[in-house]
C-alpha cells in the first residue's frame, strides 16, 4: 500500500450564520466529516473521530459509505507512522464527481465550467450573450449547462450560477437590469430542466465566496468588489456571507456617484456602475488618456468605499475584473483615497488587492455554493 507525502492544503470554512438545524443526523454528521478532510486534507479514522467529536463507530460507517460513493478513497500510511501498524488515511477524491459552474457577469459572454471538488476547472466554455435579454438570457443559460453537461463522463452534484442583480435565497433573480430579469426563477428552471440541484446567488456573493474558500483570504473583513457588465460586492465578515436585510447586501454599484451623469440600466442617473462598469471604462478610455482617466475612476471608486472600510475595519478589499483596467492606475488612486479618507487606525492594515484567482473566481465561487449546499462543506 502506497503511502502520503503530503497532505491537501487546507481550505477556509464559512462559519454558520444560522442555528444548525438537526433534522438529519445523519447528513450532519458526514458534512461534519467531510468539513473536516477538505480543510485539513487526509486524516485517519481515528483522526477524524477526534477532529469532529464522532464516535469511531460512526466514523467507520460514514467513510464506508463515501468510499462506496467514490467521493473519498484510502491513500495509504503518512511517511511519519510510529511503531505498530499503521493507520490508514482517507482523503477526498476531486474527480468523484463534477459542478457545473456558470458565471453570467461577463460583458458579452456568458461562461461556464466543470468544476472538480478541490475547486480545479476541468473543462471551459463561452457563450456570446450579445443581444439576449430577458427569455432569451434564460434560454442561453440552459443552452451553456447543456453544453457543459456533454464535457464531463463523471457524476454530477450540481449547478451553480453567480447572476448579476438581486437573487432571493430560492434562486429567483428578483432584480437584473442588465439582463432585463424580473423575479426569475432561474434556479427552479434549471431544476426542471435538468433534474439537478442548481444553487443561484449574487455574481460578488458568488465571487467572495470563491475567494474565501480556494483564494488567499487572510483572517478579518473580506470585501470584492465584482467589476464586469454591472458593478457589485459580496462580504464574508466574521466568517459569515452578509446577505443583507433583502439579500441586497453589496449593491454599491447603484449608490449615486455623480448626479449629472449618464443614465444607468436600473433608470437613474449618475450611479457608481456608469463610472465603473467595464463597458463604460472602455468607452472612456478610448477618448481620453488611459491613465488620468483610471486615475480619476479610482479616485471616485475610493471615495464610495473610504466610508465601508471605516464602518466594518475591512482587512481586505479585492478587485474583481479585468486585470488590464482594474490592476494598476485605478487601484493605487482607490487605495490612496481610501487612506486619505478614513481614520488611520482604519485603514493602516488594510489590503487592497487584485483577486488571485483571476477570471476564475466567480466560476470557482459557483461550486462553492453547491459544496455547500448538497456536501455541507466550503
Amino acid at each position: 500500500m502506497s503511502t502520503v507525502r503530503q497532505l491537501t492544503p487546507s481550505r477556509r470554512q464559512l462559519r454558520p450564520s444560522g442555528k444548525l438545524r438537526q433534522e438529519d443526523a445523519r447528513r450532519h454528521h458526514r458534512a461534519l466529516l467531510l468539513q473536516q478532510l477538505f480543510q485539513g486534507g487526509p486524516a485517519s479514522r481515528a483522526d477524524l473521530a477526534r477532529s469532529t467529536g464522532l464516535t469511531r463507530v460512526t466514523v467507520s460507517d460514514l467513510v464506508a459509505g463515501l468510499l462506496d460513493q467514490g467521493l473519498v478513497s484510502e491513500l495509504g500510511a503518512p511517511v511519519e507512522s510510529r511503531v505498530g501498524k499503521p493507520p490508514t488515511l482517507i482523503g477526498l477524491e476531486p474527480d468523484s464527481t463534477h459542478i457545473l459552474a456558470l458565471d453570467l457577469s461577463a460583458v458579452g459572454v456568458m461562461t461556464g465550467a466543470v468544476v472538480n471538488l478541490a475547486g480545479d476547472v476541468v473543462a471551459r466554455l463561452d457563450k456570446p450573450s450579445e443581444g439576449r435579454r430577458g427569455s432569451a438570457a434564460v434560454a442561453l443559460v440552459h443552452e451553456l449547462t447543456r453544453d457543459l453537461l456533454g464535457l464531463t463522463d463523471r457524476p454530477v452534484l450540481g449547478i451553480g450560477v453567480g447572476s448579476p442583480g438581486i437573487v432571493g435565497t430560492d434562486g429567483t433573480v428578483i432584480d437584473a437590469p442588465n439582463l432585463a430579469w424580473a423575479n426569475e426563477p432561474l434556479a427552479a428552471g434549471l431544476r426542471t430542466v435538468f433534474d439537478l440541484p442548481a444553487h443561484v446567488s449574487n455574481d460578488a456573493n458568488t465571487a467572495v465566496l470563491g475567494e474565501h474558500t480556494f483564494g488567499e483570504a487572510g483572517e478579518g473583513g473580506l470585501m470584492l468588489l465584482r467589476v464586469g457588465s454591472g458593478v457589485g460586492s459580496g462580504f464574508v465578515l466574521e466568517g459569515a456571507l452578509l446577505h443583507g436585510h433583502v439579500g441586497a447586501a453589496g449593491e454599491i454599484g447603484h449608490v449615486i456617484v455623480d448626479p449629472d451623469g449618464e443614465r444607468c440600466a436600473c433608470g437613474r442617473v449618475g450611479c457608481l456602475e456608469t463610472l465603473l462598469a467595464v463597458p463604460r471604462m472602455r468607452a472612456r478610455l478610448a477618448t481620453g488618456d488611459p491613465v488620468a482617466e483610471l486615475t480619476r475612476i479610482g479616485e471616485s471608486l475610493g471615495g464610495v468605499l473610504a466610508p465601508i472600510v471605516g464602518a466594518l475595519n475591512l482587512h481586505e478589499l479585492v478587485l474583481s475584473g479585468p486585470a488590464e483596467l482594474l490592476d494598476g492606475p485605478l487601484r493605487a488612486a482607490a487605495d490612496r483615497t481610501i487612506r486619505q479618507r478614513a481614520m488611520p487606525v482604519s485603514a493602516e492594515h488594510l489590503v487592497v488587492r487584485t483577486s488571485t484567482l483571476g477570471d476564475d473566481v466567480t466560476l470557482v465561487g459557483a461550486a462553492v455554493l453547491v459544496l455547500a449546499a448538497e456536501l455541507g462543506v466550503a
